[in-house]
């Protein structure tokens, strides 16, 4: 069952200069009439700035539909990235500061996080941005714990994505977060995405070797090794499948995810122990041996290591969220 318990209302920051993919994927993930949801999904409503039609970076312009009081009612407020040279104005820092210390969500895509930063919403706050962005965000706001290669971090009431695509990832967790696992599948679906991407962004970062043929060649692999997540695996097996030296095999998989095998595969065992533990009543026994970890106590040692709770807290959690 959803969590019907949270303010459902989202409103999307329209803005002069908005960047418009950005501002899609909020209108994409949380303004469409879904009727397989059912009648208590989201209600979307944009937001603008400025008086009159909002020009955007692709020279469309659109016109926001709600008053700005929504501002200051919405559960959940969108800031679909924010021009580097453009001046933040007073009014929308004063705007985010209200929002959240009467306890709205505030999400920000890409370059938004900005608006956030000056805000001071940020400060002592892990958050995230563009790879591009990473050195003007440390040197000017340096009381922000920036994580330069992740896709989104969820800080719970202050959640921020890195560039434009990862703000995908970030409204399919908000929805994961809100609905649960099958409510986001199904939207991933109709988007044909992933539902949850694994890695970060140092995947996307330029190196010397093209990224983009790294991850084809180890597609194959990669799809291989979701597919067997019971098995154990070593390096030299994998190297074996790839066609590869063991030390070029290491490169290459790191080129191509931003991470070692070892850690990536850990990731994906613990995302599909996440989604059993939140939709299924498989005992703990079960579900280790199922995603890969061998025995309970080796289960309960890596997601504590990992997430920071047990299995059956986190299990018991999301079913009190389920229930409310």
């Amino acid at each position: 069952m959803p969590n019907l318990s949270f303010n459902r209302d989202v409103c999307a920051l329209a803005f002069d200069g908005m960047p418009l993919f950005e501002f899609s994927i909020a209108v994409e993930l949380f303004g469409l009439e879904r009727p397989e949801m059912g009648p208590d999904w989201y209600r979307f409503r944009v937001v603008s700035l400025d008086d009159g039609p909002c020009r955007t970076t692709a020279g469309l312009s659109i016109t926001a539909d709600a008053p700005r009081v929504w501002l200051e009612t919405a559960g959940t407020i969108i800031i679909p990235g924010w021009p580097m040279d453009k001046p933040i104005p007073d009014t929308l820092i004063d705007l985010m500061q209200r929002a959240h210390d009467r306890g709205a969500r505030i999400v920000t895509i890409c370059s938004g996080a900005f608006v956030l930063a000056a805000a001071g919403l940020l400060k002592g706050r892990k958050a995230t941005t563009h790879w591009k962005y990473v050195d003007y965000v440390t040197e000017t706001y340096p009381d922000i714990e920036l994580v330069p290669d992740v896709l989104y971090i969820d800080e719970g009431q202050i959640l921020t994505s890195a560039g434009s695509a990862a703000g995908i990832d970030l409204c399919l967790h908000l929805i994961r977060r809100d609905f649960g696992p099958e409510a986001a599948n199904k939207v991933a679906r109709r988007l044909v995405v992933p539902p949850h991407r694994d890695g970060g962004q140092a995947q996307y970062i330029p190196k010397s070797v093209p990224i983009e043929y790294e991850r084809n060649r180890l597609g194959p692999l990669l799809d291989y090794l979701r597919e067997n997540v019971e098995a154990p695996h070593t390096v030299a097996q994998l190297a074996r499948r790839a066609g590869m030296s063991e030390r070029t095999f290491l490169r290459r998989f790191e080129e191509a995810t931003g991470t070692t095998p070892a850690k990536w595969l850990m990731q994906v065992r613990l995302q599909i122990a996440r989604d059993m533990l939140e939709a299924t009543p498989e005992p703990i026994d079960s579900i280790a041996l199922t995603c890969g970890f061998g025995s309970a106590a080796n289960f309960r040692h890596h997601f504590r290591e990992n997430l920071s709770t047990t299995p059956t807290a986190y299990r018991q959690t999301f079913q009190r969220l389920s229930l409310t």
